[in-house]
């Protein structure tokens, strides 16, 4: 696989990655492990986690387990030093955290656990993985309303929790520092707050990014290319809706949308009809519809890695028999095409 920097800051990673927010719920421990041995046999190195995981479904009493997953991977493999691990801190949007704020040390403290659940000293990549603002990710954007919000709030909570990202630092239990779920404005004030001295500048953005989400296209795209940021691109496979398993109406027992009906939002109408318009073109090019929505990353005009998962192994093997997969010009027009004809479906 082609090998990219997270921003600037010196880390390389394989340009696709594993993520890991079911372990613990639809794929039990041994199979999580499995996975995991997969992944890095096939040269998939940059693990992505948070410390709310996992989800489908999210409960009180699971937060961590997936962390916990891959510390007990790690101790038994004593394969910590073969992987980039990357990991969240959860923000105020998540319900099982309470009201917090990550101001007043919560990121350390939220850091500190999260290293001992992972069995490790040092997390490679530790992101913020909600604004403590008003944002657009997860459908929001239909109703987004940023007015109201104190500027000057923001930018003091900016200051406070680089703050403590830089003392992690220091410590030696952070490598770099990311964004999730950020929007434009959220991001480029990081980065001059970081700028400014306040502490180190933010690597990556993890927002949803796929064939069916492309709102990181129309804004985030060119703070990314000027700024030198990578975008860790969760969701590149819409929950499963590209690969088609929810064609004409259905929806398979033990997949996502018979747990969470509607995949918050993507399951929708035009969502399947754009889904049917991809997997022609995948169908002409003579191509795995799955390894085109992965390989298509690799044709944008920024830095992408998109983050897969997978509830079975098999799932898994299917991906990984696509890493070196590329869409040249003629198909990634055809893709363009399709995008035009099916604009933001859900």
């Amino acid at each position: 696989m082609r090998q990219v920097e997270l921003g600037r800051s010196g880390i390389r990673v394989p340009d696709m990655a594993l993520g890991t927010m079911t372990f613990g719920s639809q794929t039990p421990e041994a199979e999580a492990h499995r996975q995991m041995d997969m992944a890095l046999e096939a040269g998939v190195t940059l693990w992505d986690c948070a410390e709310t995981y996992p989800t489908t479904p999210s409960a009180r009493e699971t937060i961590g387990l997936s962390e916990t997953i891959l510390g007990s991977w790690f101790a038994s493999r004593r394969g910590r030093n073969r992987v980039v691990l990357a990991t969240k801190v959860g923000g105020p949007d998540n319900p099982f955290l309470g009201e917090r704020s990550y101001r007043g040390g919560t990121v350390k403290a939220a850091c500190e656990r999260s290293l001992r659940r992972l069995k490790t000293d040092v997390i490679d990549l530790y992101q913020l993985h909600w604004p403590e603002r008003a944002h657009y990710a997860w459908r929001r954007n239909w109703e987004f309303d940023p007015s109201g919000q104190d500027p000057r709030a923001a930018l003091a909570l900016m200051d406070d929790v680089l703050g403590q990202m830089a003392e992690l630092v220091a410590e030696g239990k952070v490598r770099a520092a990311g964004l999730s779920n950020e929007t434009a404005w959220g991001t480029a004030r990081w980065l001059d707050r970081a700028a400014a001295g306040n502490g180190p500048r933010m690597a990556t953005v993890q927002n949803e990014y796929s064939l069916l989400c492309r709102l990181f296209d129309t804004d985030l795209a060119e703070v990314a290319a000027m700024e030198g940021m990578t975008l860790l691109a969760y969701s590149p496979l819409a929950s499963g809706v590209l690969t088609g398993k929810y064609a004409l109406g259905t929806v398979p027992a033990g997949s996502r949308a018979s747990i969470v009906p509607g995949i918050h939002g993507r399951l929708a109408p035009r969502a399947v009809e754009a889904v049917a318009a991809y997997h022609e073109v995948a169908r002409e090019a003579r191509m795995d519809p799955v390894h085109m929505a992965l390989a298509w990353h690799r044709t944008r005009p920024f830095a992408s890695v998109p983050i897969f998962g997978a509830t079975t192994a098999a799932q898994l093997s299917r991906i990984l028999e696509g890493l070196e997969a590329t869409v040249p010009p003629d198909l990634a027009k055809r893709i363009d095409e399709v995008n035009r004809a099916h604009p933001l479906p859900f």
